[in-house]
């Protein structure tokens, strides 16, 4: 019959005249037949099945074995032995070379006939070793899957104690090298199919029995762990954690963290490798396990990891949101590592590029899971904005992507930020921040934050930016008593000259601090400022004098040299005279007292008063494009309402009033027309701001500085309780009150007065109305009637006799903005630039000044953005409409260098003689030493720096490029199907690089 079954098979009849025929033969065989017989049969089958070139002829012989097996038990038995099936899995079948590939699938088949047999248990000690065998010679993936499933068939063949823990390490082993070597989407499911089977059979292990558990564990993690060269491992391997039970995730955490045979090295490359398996498509559970490990390695401090780590891979993470399929558990692994990485903004800073463009995929896929990721994905990112604010340029495309999903309240993103940080003490972040290797790009240096010290830095960065002021302190003497000015010369001197791209201003910083602030706390730039200006006024005065300098100066007279001479650095740069009047409204009689001031603080008027409509003394005028040259008769003189010889009447259409005046840009096109003298701004007030277009302008109903000032600088009526004393009337009258600038300091602090006490909460609550900063201010400065008639005498014209107002131009050099929305918190950040002098040093000096290149407003000065330790270029667009992206980002300190002219160019002359006698201040030799050997010391801590991070770079695994997801949704928009990015299924390219 073997013969005849043989002969049909191997025929070229049609398969369904073959099929009529064995299925005759099949028929016969279930009759009663001899040994012999049924020998041939069963060799022939067997030969068919495992050696059979078509799937028709192995189907013949599996029927065959089936039908032998249920109706001729005794000789199947006899025929299935220990000795045949051991020839089998060690030796094969077929000839050499070509051996079959079916063994295992043949081994299943005929173990269902043979479970009763008495040989049943030789059988299965027999496949209990060659199975752990066949695992330990690492089989493809296919070969394991067979294994899995005969022995999830068959437990009883499962190898049994110390061997079943081998065999659980082996089949790890064989899991981490399996490979998907097509990319055809039929046989990567396939795949997935048969790593799922090898999981599965772990897992039916791991239920009956625990103990296998821990040491399958512990191989797993030695293979993720190893540093040798070898291939990477299989992201297979996630598959196998999924099926740890989460009750066992603190033990085995706390057990890998505190091992101290586990290198750093090899504990990066780990959590490295398990978190490139968020790629896995069908793993649960991998985000937990990911979360615990790095929040493990948090609790001990293993900061250098996680700061690697997260370095490294971030942005694949990010990438694999595109992902329907592993979305969930890449979102979740993607919070904990942004919220976690909370000293310094680099991981958050990495992903700015990618951010508009998945949020338009995401947008696009229109799915409840890209929903719900949009929404968490934007409470991710107002949280990042939050904890790392002052990067304005950075974050407005950003902003704009996320601008119409919801923002979580400040609670919200408090508890998120408090619950995920890595430590509550700073102090442990500190030796990691920053990682900067060079200087920035625009050869500034940064300044290291030292808990809450970004009101410091701000104004340390401001002032340094003041060139004046940094050349006069960085050209002290060596010898000079002043301790506070000399610790700010060698921090200027550091900023200057350093290689670092950040220096820490901690020497600084506890020498100014002043005795009433909280240590770690935010704190009051403004308050700081005044302070600090403050004690290295009062120390110079008990002091040596600095500015010997000006005596060699032939430029100044003896009167002048005096007056100069006997003024400390901080009054010639930031001290100004302001006069305060009150008149009598029944005698019209004026009192007045003179003041010093180093900053103008701005109140914000009423919101029910607008100020730009009011008949006050000072009205705004807006002045617009324009190119302007310092003025040649000592400034604009104009009438003082209060000081003429008639006090004139309120309906007296003649009164004059002064101006304060801003100066915006030119118009593009527009032919440059300079505007001299009085002429400035006649016809120049039609389209203020124009280049930056309507953002650039204060709306309608917003506030300016030059408003501001206008409010500060306005009569204020004192009647009812307010009353005042009237010396000539010897009672109290209804007065007027009014303050004038009497002398202009050379660099003008205005500190807008955003921080106001609120009763009902007990706190200081911030104004974070919108105010437009002109970048060149007009500031009316009131003269004296004997220096009016000294200008005139030297025949300066448009000069008039008698007292007046003279008016003095101011260019913006340095913003300091406050992001919060109180004094207590929030964070400050800069915008500064060197503003010079657009007069050419060589100017003639007899009134008549030679013509010169006219200078737009020194709009083309580089602007840069100081945050901390980063600095960046920046512009005057971004200083005008960071408001407007940003609601609670409001300037509050603003720095306004005066422009030379007659009456100020004595102190300007002198200090630009200075500079063009000696160039660049000369430092000390103790400074210029200890500069130099900090240099020296940070290339050494570069190096050492370099060597380190390379061997933990080279020790994190290689994964795939994670941009090309990113670049697959961005160029590949027809796609479609389950796994591409807007659907989950799809193009076995886009499946197969999110799995592999």
């Amino acid at each position: 019959m073997d013969k005849i079954l043989e002969a049909v098979v191997m025929s070229s009849y049609p398969n369904n005249v073959k099929q009529g025929l064995v299925r005759r033969v099949i028929e016969a065989a279930k009759q009663p037949m001899d040994s012999e017989q049924c020998w041939s049969m069963l060799e022939l089958s067997t030969k068919l099945y495992l050696t059979g070139d078509t799937k028709y002829k192995r189907e013949i012989g599996k029927e065959v074995l089936e039908v032998y097996g249920h109706y001729h038990p005794e000789e199947f038995e006899e025929f299935f032995n220990v000795r045949f099936l051991l020839s089998l899995l060690q030796e094969g079948y077929g000839p050499l070379g070509k051996r079959s590939h079916y063994v295992l699938d043949y081994i299943q088949l005929g173990l269902q006939f043979v479970l009763e047999s008495p040989s049943a248990n030789s059988i299965f000690s027999l496949l209990r070793i060659e199975v752990l065998r066949k695992v330990c010679e690492r089989p493809s993936p296919k070969q394991c899957a067979k294994i899995s499933k005969l022995l999830m068939q068959h437990p009883q063949c499962i190898p049994t104690g110390k061997h079943q823990l081998l065999f659980c390490q082996q089949l790890i082993r064989c899991i981490g090298q399996f490979q998907c070597v097509s990319e055809g989407e039929e046989e990567i499911m396939e795949f997935l199919e048969q790593v799922n089977k090898v999981s599965g059979l772990l897992q039916r292990i791991w239920r009956t029995q625990t103990s296998a558990i821990l040491p399958s564990l512990k191989e797993l993690f030695t293979i993720i762990s190893s540093t040798e060269e070898q291939e990477t491992p299989s992201n297979a391997l996630a598959s196998v954690v999924q099926f740890v039970p989460l009750e066992l995730m603190d033990g085995v955490i706390r057990n890998l963290t505190n091992d101290d045979s586990i290198t750093d090295v090899q504990m990066m490359m780990a959590i490295g490798r398990m978190i490139d398996w968020v790629s896995w498509p069908l793993g649960k559970n991998i985000d937990k396990w990911i979360i615990a490990l790095l929040k493990g390695l948090a609790a001990v401090k293993k900061f250098s990891i996680l700061i690697e780590v997260t370095l490294s891979k971030i942005e694949k993470v990010f990438s694999k949101l595109l992902y329907p399929i592993v979305r969930e558990g890449a979102l979740s692994v993607l919070q904990y590592m942004l919220l976690s990485f909370q000293h310094s903004h680099e991981a958050f800073h990495l992903l700015l590029p990618h951010i508009p463009r998945l949020v338009a995929s995401l947008k696009k896929e229109d799915s409840n899971s890209a929903t719900s990721s949009l929404e968490q994905l934007a409470e991710l990112i107002h949280c990042m904005f939050f904890r790392f604010s002052g990067f304005p340029d950075l974050y407005e495309p950003v902003l704009e992507a996320v601008k119409a999903l919801p923002i979580p309240n400040e609670d919200r993103i408090k508890h998120l930020l408090g619950q995920n940080a890595w430590t509550s003490q700073k102090n442990e972040l500190a030796c990691f921040y920053p990682r900067l290797a060079s200087k920035s790009e625009t050869g500034k240096i940064g300044l290291i934050n030292l808990g809450n010290t970004c009101y410091m830095n701000s104004i340390i960065q401001s002032l340094f930016m003041a060139s004046d002021f940094r050349h006069s302190v960085l050209n002290l003497t060596e010898g000079n008593s002043q301790p506070l000015m000399t610790k700010l010369q060698w921090l200027f001197a550091f900023l200057e000259h350093s290689q670092r791209p950040a220096i820490s201003p901690e020497s600084f910083l506890s020498a100014s601090w002043p005795p009433w602030f909280t240590p770690g706390a935010q704190q009051d730039c403004s308050e700081y400022l005044k302070y600090l200006l403050d004690r290295l006024h009062e120390e110079e005065k008990t002091g040596k004098r600095i500015y010997q300098k000006l005596k060699e100066s032939s430029l100044t007279s003896q009167a002048v040299e005096h007056h100069y001479l006997n003024k400390t650095l901080i009054e010639k740069m930031f001290g100004g005279k302001m006069m305060t009047k009150i008149r009598c409204l029944k005698c019209l009689n004026v009192s007045s007292r003179e003041e010093a001031f180093t900053d103008l603080s701005l109140a914000f008027p009423p919101s029910d008063r607008n100020v730009r409509g009011s008949t006050s003394v000072l009205p705004v005028e807006e002045i617009g494009p324009q190119f302007i040259e310092p003025p040649e008769n000592a400034g604009q003189l104009m009438g003082s309402p209060w000081i003429q010889r008639n006090a004139p009447m309120a309906s007296d259409p003649a009164a004059p009033s002064v101006s304060v005046e801003t100066l915006g840009f030119q118009e593009q096109g527009e032919a440059a027309n300079p505007i001299r003298g009085n002429d400035v701004g006649v016809d120049a007030a039609k389209d203020p701001l124009s280049a930056f277009g309507d953002q650039a302008c204060a709306p309608k109903d917003s506030r300016s500085v030059p408003d501001l000032i206008n409010y500060f600088l306005s009569p204020e009526r004192l009647t009812a309780e307010n009353k005042y004393h009237c010396e000539k009337c010897a009672s109290l009258q209804d007065a007027e009150k009014v303050a004038e600038l009497t002398e202009g300091p050379h660099y003008l602090i205005l500190t807008l007065l955003r921080f106001s006490f609120d009763p009902r909460t007990m706190k200081r609550k911030k104004i974070l109305d919108n105010v437009s900063i002109p970048v060149v201010l007009k500031l009316p400065i009131l003269v004296a009637p004997e220096e009016t008639e000294e200008v005139c005498r030297h025949g300066k014209d448009g000069a008039v006799p008698g007292s007046g107002f003279m008016t003095v131009v101011y260019d913006l050099c340095s913003v300091v903005v406050h992001s919060g929305i109180s004094s207590e918190s929030g964070h400050y950040y800069c915008y500064s630039r060197e503003c010079t002098d657009t007069v050419p040093h060589g100017q003639p000096r007899d009134g008549v000044p030679k013509p010169a290149s006219d200078k737009q407003l020194d709009f083309e000065i580089q602007w840069y953005l100081f945050n901390d330790t980063r600095v960046s270029f920046s512009s005057f667009e971004s200083v005008s409409n960071v408001t407007s992206f940003f609601p609670k980002d409001t300037a509050y300190v603003l720095f306004y260098r005066q422009r030379p002219d007659r009456q100020s160019c004595l102190l300007h002359e002198a200090l630009a003689e200075a500079g063009r006698l000696h160039g660049e201040p000369s430092l000390h030799k103790d400074l210029m030493e200890a500069i130099s050997k900090d240099n020296i010391l940070f290339l050494q801590e570069q190096e050492k720096e370099a060597r380190n991070r390379a061997a933990y770079i080279s020790a994190l695994p290689k994964s795939p490029l994670w941009w090309r997801d990113l670049d697959r949704d961005k160029d590949d928009d027809s796609s479609s199907g389950g796994c591409s990015p807007a659907a989950g299924g799809g193009g076995s390219g886009s499946f197969h690089g999110l799995v592999f």
